[in-house]
């Protein structure tokens, strides 16, 4: 796959997932993958990417007051480290992709048969260590595969009543903000000792592509366009990207 069309469909993925308050970072690794990307520039590339599209929301969720509650605290405080682990741990090709492939399904699935949030009325006092647990296992699964894990959170967050869907929103922003950063400190880390560091340096044009990408998205939802179609359009692009992996999976297993 040339890395112009891998910019284009970076620029679209971005859009879609910025429009429904993601990142998109299941969706990079899985196209880097396709297009035969070296595993180990695969999750830089995406984290990187990540962080742009996702942290111009960050700061305005900031800048409405939405991070003043301690109960934020909880959801990063295992997740920061977990996912550093995660993204230094070295992994088999075969079990990345299977991994990954889980992941994409997953929040695919979730994403096609989610209907549209609305507040919830009763707020529950999640425990704190039930927050860092969640917050944890789920920063050090986004580590070790190149993703945020805001995907997997927000479900969870709806599930145990944490917040409203505002607060879910700002919440699942800043987890793969700094989830992100914590992975690709990482994966950094893991290919500088293999002197590989500069390689990633010819994926740029995907930076600008995701930035651009990603405002535009932003822009879809203060239009307020259908979030149910939104969210189906990046289910079946999510879906369809999980399909080729599977069948990446199974060449590497059968062979």
């Amino acid at each position: 796959m040339k890395l112009t069309i891998l910019a284009v469909l970076f620029f679209i993925t971005a859009a879609l997932y910025a429009s429904v308050g993601f990142g998109g970072g299941s969706t990079y690794t899985a196209l880097l993958i396709v297009a035969g990307t070296p595993i180990l520039l695969v999750p830089v590339v995406s984290l990187a990417c990540n962080i742009l599209v996702v942290s111009g929301n960050t700061v305005n969720y900031w800048r409405d007051g939405l991070y003043k509650s301690n109960k934020y605290i909880p959801l990063i405080l295992l997740s920061i480290p977990m996912a550093w682990l995660g993204g230094r741990l070295d992994i088999s090709e075969t079990v990345f992709i299977g991994l990954l492939w889980i992941a994409l399904c997953l929040a695919g699935l979730k994403l096609l048969m989610s209907k549209p949030q609305t507040d919830i009325s009763k707020i529950q006092n999640v425990p704190i260590w039930q927050s860092a647990f969640m917050g944890g296992a789920i920063g050090f699964y986004s580590g070790l595969v190149g993703i945020g894990g805001g995907i997997f959170l927000a479900p969870l967050l709806y599930f145990t009543r944490w917040g409203r869907a505002r607060d879910i929103a700002a919440a699942c922003s800043l987890f793969i903000l700094v989830n992100s950063i914590a992975g690709l400190a990482g994966q950094m880390t893991k290919l500088e000792s293999l002197d590989m560091l500069g390689d990633v340096w010819a994926y740029w044009p995907v930076l600008p592509a995701v930035f651009i990408g990603g405002l535009l998205g932003n822009r879809f939802a203060a239009l307020k366009i259908s979030e149910i179609w939104l969210k189906r359009l990046t289910a079946l692009l999510i879906l369809a990207v999980a399909a080729r992996l599977a069948l990446r999976w199974l060449n590497l297993v059968t062979a």
